[in-house]
């Protein structure tokens, strides 16, 4: 059997935690913060963010080896 690839785009994206959730960036934190209040940017700041369950067996096909 030869190796499964992992997708590039999806390493960037999510991590696996040690209990085996897959872990993601949150959104909005990339431009226009001007526009957001000093708490929207502070809530945006926590790393607390899981996958969703129903997207969660396609992410783990793209990433195999648990990267």
């Amino acid at each position: 059997m030869p190796k499964l690839k992992t997708n590039r785009a999806a390493k960037k994206r999510y991590s696996y935690t040690a209990t085996g959730k897959v872990k993601r960036t949150k959104t909005n934190r990339r431009h226009l913060l001007a526009n957001r209040t000093t708490k929207q940017k502070r809530q945006l700041r926590a790393q607390r963010a899981y996958a969703d369950k129903t997207c969660e067996a396609g992410i783990k096909k793209l990433l195999p080896y648990g990267n």
